[in-house]
């Protein structure tokens, strides 16, 4: 199964794909013109490493708080893939997990799960 793992909420764009057997991660610069190439960003990290849209099973995405825009665009990139390709999406907020001590991003699947996290649903935080 192949996980993509989305992060705009933060400093930095960060992306990480959970493969069977690897897992890969870029980050790029939380900038306005690098939210309206997010989709590119994202092509072109999967197809960095053989990978395309469709070979996605699920993404997690961090829903906040953080940077409106970046939150608003990349949760409407996820849902476009939810829709365009059926890909499940795990909405998260670091504070559903609270106490936990490894909120590494390669734990962020375990952690939905253990956490009883929704499939497809988005309640964003933004900070003002």
């Amino acid at each position: 199964m192949n996980k993509l793992i989305i992060d705009v909420a933060n400093d930095k764009i960060f992306l990480m794909i959970i493969t069977n057997s690897s897992i890969y991660n870029i980050t790029r610069e939380n900038t306005k013109i690098n939210y309206e190439k997010l989709t590119i960003i994202i092509n072109d990290f999967l197809l960095s490493k053989n990978l395309k849209i469709a070979d996605i099973n699920v993404i997690y995405i961090n829903n906040g708080p953080g940077s409106f825009a970046g939150i608003r665009n990349s949760m409407s990139i996820v849902k476009a893939f939810n829709i365009a390709k059926n890909i499940d999406y795990y909405s998260y907020n670091l504070g559903d997990f609270k106490g936990e001590k490894d909120l590494s991003y390669e734990n962020i699947p375990n952690l939905c799960k253990k956490y009883k996290i929704e499939k497809n649903l988005i309640n964003p935080t933004y900070i003002s």
